[in-house]
């Protein structure tokens, strides 16, 4: 049940607190007076799209408060914990911004929400019938919504499975014709793979081979400085003339193995000395080997260097190093194998596409099943409610017929109606006049409430086109309603307004150049002005005072 709106900001609302009370509450006012800005921000805060043009003009931000007692609320409080949202107690405070820069915010108790866990929350909380909502009955498609809404939860969630299969399988579908739509490129493809493939397997890549490569074609190329380099170096280590640097290190250590045996403080150096000479005869051997193991081949320096234009070629196509050549080559063999199983996903595809029809089929002929049961007393319990309306000759009938496969199921719905005895019955959509619709969907309202009631109720003028007894007796089945759930609504007709367990009248004022609205609870004399006025306009006499006196009384014992 909706506590209170706290609205600031809101169009030509300054500040404006409401406080609502459980049974049947009632807004009127003048036409223009500002009730449709109430149900305006009353959308906002249930989740609905944030408008700039809602912010007051010369203000940074609209913001909308409200106060919900949920403890009644099972579903919902369930939501909310799986959503995170845990409750301190059993009042529910929701708050809504709107800036002028467009951007926009919403709170569930006191945390940040986004807004379509706001909006999600806004239909456990309430149903709001809007000023034209009745219009809708106009359109078969929404007949069929309002069928499964009143079969509860357990047509809907089958709904919700249908249209799930159905989206995955429209999914697979798509994907399907993507592949056979794709077999001429599948083909180049291929042959584009196989040949890449192939160049690179021919190369037998090694990870780490282009180092190698570049020190071995470098030394092939220059074996005859090698050898020259390396003969100089030999010589000027050890020859055979007795002045290399062999010789002189021999004869140091001649001097100073002489020293040693005077001072054997030396003999470390000595040591020293023998070491760095048998190191020197080893490094002469070594490098005495190494040029005679230089070969000039010209055969061997050609192949390296065709094997290392192959290694560059590869790298301009398919990486920057041998390691993402292979990476590529791996990427292209696991492509191409999906290619080349392209039938046999096809073949796989073909037959998961055929196991979904299936179960979607079943799915579909449970829902048809379920909503034929469903119609019979779906329409009883329209008809029960319309003759509450005034309308008690009238037949009313769902009629479901085969339709095409959709997200919906296989289902055409349609309301038939007959508001006149003896008369066939007909689409709604094409013969019930605006009063007519508007009492059907009160009736339909009624039907699902009662199956399943809602906490809050919201009905923007659905008295147009009505007067008389018919208002009269759509406000009897307000207040008959709001037994169950609580009723906003906001009318134009006394009829409706005298049954209401709460009054609230709402004009305009003018302040310091401005306009913004006032909302006023009315109680007694008051309140007999109030609907007086929606009687007779500007000009009340003592007669209509007294006919608003005499409503009331009726109505609510005043």
């Amino acid at each position: 049940m909706l506590l209170s709106l706290n609205i600031v900001n809101f169009a030509i609302i300054d500040r404006l607190e409401i406080r609502f009370t459980s049974g049947l509450n009632v807004l009127t006012g003048e036409t223009g007076a500002g009730k449709s800005i109430i149900v305006g921000a009353l959308t906002a805060i249930l989740g609905g799209r944030g408008v700039v043009e809602w912010v007051r003009s010369g203000e940074e931000r609209a913001i909308v408060d409200a106060v919900f007692d949920i403890s009644d609320n099972a579903a919902l409080i369930k939501f909310l914990s799986e959503c995170g949202y845990e409750l301190d107690d059993e009042n529910l405070f929701l708050n809504r911004e709107i800036s002028i820069n467009g951007k926009s915010s919403a709170r569930i108790g006191g945390r940040p929400a986004p807004i379509n866990i706001l909006r999600q929350v806004g239909e456990y909380l309430v149903d709001l019938h809007g000023q034209h909502e009745h219009q809708s009955l106009l359109s078969v498609n929404r007949h069929l919504n309002l069928l499964d809404e009143s079969g509860g939860e357990e047509v809907l969630s089958l709904r919700k499975t249908v249209e799930s299969a159905y989206r995955q399988l429209l999914a697979k579908r798509t994907e399907l014709s993507r592949l056979e739509d794709n077999a001429k490129d599948r083909a180049s493809k291929i042959d584009l793979f196989n040949f890449q493939l192939e160049e690179i397997g021919n190369a037998a890549l090694i990870p780490g081979e282009e180092e190698k490569l570049e020190q071995d074609i470098l030394r092939l190329s220059n074996t005859q400085k090698l050898s020259e380099l390396t003969g100089n170096v030999y010589e000027l280590l050890k020859d055979e003339t007795g002045n290399s640097i062999i010789d002189s290190l021999n004869a140091a250590v001649k001097d100073m193995e002489t020293i040693a045996s005077l001072d054997s403080d030396m003999s470390e150096q000595l040591e020293a000395l023998r070491s760095t000479l048998y190191e020197l005869e080893e490094l002469a051997r070594d490098i005495l080997h190494y040029n005679d193991s230089i070969e000039n081949n010209p055969l061997r320096l050609e192949q390296l260097v065709e094997r290392n234009e192959t290694i560059r070629t590869l790298k301009r196509k398919y990486g920057a190093s041998i390691e993402e050549i292979l990476a590529y080559a791996a990427k292209t063999a696991n492509d191409m194998d999906g290619l080349t199983h392209h039938e046999e996903k096809i073949d796989g595809l073909q037959r998961e596409i055929a196991k979904d029809e299936k179960l979607l089929l079943d799915m579909c002929g449970k829902l048809t099943s379920m909503r034929m049961s469903l119609a019979d007393e779906f329409g009883g319990m329209v008809i029960s409610e319309l003759s509450d309306l005034a309308m008690e000759k009238t037949k009313f009938k769902v009629v479901i017929q085969p339709s095409t496969l959709s997200s919906q199921g296989m289902d055409s719905v349609e309301f038939m109606i007959s508001p006149n005895t003896g008369e066939a019955l007909r689409p709604l959509a094409k013969i019930a006049s605006g009063g007519e619709l508007s009492r059907v969907m009160l009736a339909i309202k009624s039907s699902m409430a009662k199956k399943q009631p809602l906490p809050t109720m919201v009905f923007d003028e659905i008295d147009v086109g009505v007067g008389g007894k018919t208002a009269y007796m759509i406000g009897k089945k307000m207040h008959s309603l709001s037994e169950s759930s609580q009723i906003i609504c906001i009318t134009h007709l006394a009829q409706i307004a005298s049954q209401a367990n709460m009054h609230f009248y709402i004009h305009k004022l003018e302040t310091d150049g401005r306009t913004s609205v006032s909302i006023d609870r009315v109680n007694g004399e008051e309140r007999v002005r109030e609907v007086a006025r929606m009687l007779a306009g500007a000009h009340i006499s003592d007669t209509v005072m007294q006919h608003a006196r005499e409503m009331l009384q009726g109505f609510i014992g005043q």
